[in-house]
C-alpha cells in the first residue's frame, strides 16, 4: 500500500502542487518542522557549553524531532486510512512532502527573469533557490546555479521523499522531510552549528544515498529520450565525477545533469563571502550556460519525473499483485 500511496501522491503533486492559498492559511509541513527545529535549537544550542555537550544536545533534539514527526504522521495516516477514500486522503497529505511543481516553477522563474529582466532579475530569482551569494554571479553563473539546484533538489525534494514514502508510508516520508529540513537549517560546519547539527547532517547524508543514485539513473535514462541530451555522456560523467563532489550525494544528480547537457557544473563557488572549492561535474563541458540551458535542464527533469512516476506505478501494481 505504501508504494501505491507514494504513486498517487506523486501524481497529485505533479498536477496541482501545494497551493499558495493553503500555505497562507495553514502553512506547510516544512514550516511546521522548521519552527520546531528553531525552538529546540534556541533552547539547547548554547555556544558557551562545550563541543561535546552541544553535540549530545543536538543528537537528543534530533531524535526528539524524528520521534514527534514519526508519531504524528503515523497517527494521522492511521486515522485517514480508516475513512472512506482514506488512501486518496492520505496521498493528498503525503503530496505536501514532494516538490515537483514548486521546484520546476522556481527554476523556470530564473530563466524567465534572465530573458525579460536581465542579470539583476536573474540574480534575484536564483537567490530564492540557492545559498550562494547571487551578487557574485554573472549570467552564466546564475544559469549554472539554477541547473545545479534543479539537479540536487530533484533528488532531495522529489526522489528521496517519494522513496521513503514508498518504503515506510507517511511516517517515512515525514521523517525524511524532518531530517532534510534539519540539515538545511542546522547542518552547517560553522561555529554555531558544527557540533549541534552534526547528527542531522550525518543522518541526512545516509538516508539520501539511495535517492541520489536513483536520480542519476533517472537523469541518464531521461537523457536518452530528451532531444539534444546525451545519455552516454551523462553516465560517463557520473562514473568519472560524482564521487569527487564534496557532498556524498549531490555529485550524482549534478554529474548526470552536467554530462547530459554538455555542461561543467559545480566547481569553486562563493558562500557567505568565502570561496568554497569543489570539483567540476561534467569536467570538460561548457561553463557558459544560458537561459536556454535552464530550459533544456527543465525538459530533462520533467522526463525524469515522468519516469519516476511510472516506476512507482509499476512497483505499486507489482507489489499489490504479489501480496
Amino acid at each position: 500500500m505504501a508504494f501505491t500511496l507514494a504513486f498517487i501522491a506523486l501524481v497529485i503533486e505533479r498536477l496541482v502542487g501545494y497551493p499558495q492559498w493553503l500555505v497562507e492559511r495553514i502553512g506547510h509541513p516544512v514550516i511546521w518542522i522548521g519552527n520546531l527545529i528553531s525552538r529546540l535549537e534556541g533552547r539547547f544550542n548554547t555556544l558557551s557549553e562545550s563541543f561535546k555537550t552541544r553535540r549530545r544536545n543536538g543528537l537528543i533534539c534530533f531524535v526528539l524531532l524524528l520521534a514527534i514527526s514519526i508519531a504524528l504522521a503515523a497517527a494521522l495516516e492511521g486515522v485517514l486510512l480508516w475513512l472512506p477514500l482514506g488512501l486518496i486522503l492520505a496521498a493528498i497529505v503525503s503530496s505536501s512532502l514532494l516538490a515537483q511543481k514548486s521546484l520546476e516553477d522556481h527554476v523556470r522563474a530564473v530563466a524567465d527573469a534572465l530573458e525579460t529582466g536581465g542579470l539583476e532579475a536573474g540574480r534575484k530569482a536564483v537567490s530564492m533557490i540557492v545559498g550562494r551569494d547571487p551578487d557574485q554571479l554573472d549570467e552564466a553563473g546564475v544559469c549554472r546555479a539554477a541547473i545545479e539546484s534543479l539537479a540536487e533538489n530533484f533528488s532531495d525534494g522529489i526522489t528521496a521523499p517519494a522513496l521513503w514514502l514508498g518504503l515506510l508510508g507517511l511516517a517515512g516520508g515525514t521523517a525524511y522531510k524532518a531530517t532534510n529540513t534539519a540539515d538545511s537549517m542546522i547542518g552547517h560546519k560553522n561555529e554555531r552549528y558544527h557540533a549541534y547539527g552534526w547528527a542531522a547532517a550525518r543522518f541526512d547524508d545516509l538516508i539520501n544515498l539511495p535517492a541520489s543514485r536513483l536520480t542519476a539513473l533517472l537523469f541518464t535514462a531521461a537523457a536518452w529520450a530528451t532531444p539534444g541530451a546525451s545519455h552516454q555522456d551523462a553516465w560517463a560523467a557520473v562514473r568519472r565525477d560524482a564521487a569527487k563532489h564534496k557532498s556524498p550525494n549531490a555529485g550524482w544528480p549534478e554529474a548526470a545533469m552536467a554530462g547530459a547537457l554538455g555542461l561543467a557544473l559545480a566547481g569553486p563557488r562563493v558562500y557567505g563571502g568565502e570561496l568554497v572549492g569543489d570539483h567540476f561535474m561534467g569536467e570538460g563541458g561548457r561553463r557558459e550556460a544560458t537561459a536556454a540551458d535552464i530550459r533544456r535542464a527543465l525538459t530533462l527533469a520533467r522526463t525524469a519525473d515522468l519516469l519516476l512516476i511510472a516506476l512507482f506505478g509499476v512497483l505499486a501494481v507489482t507489489i499489490s499483485a504479489l501480496t
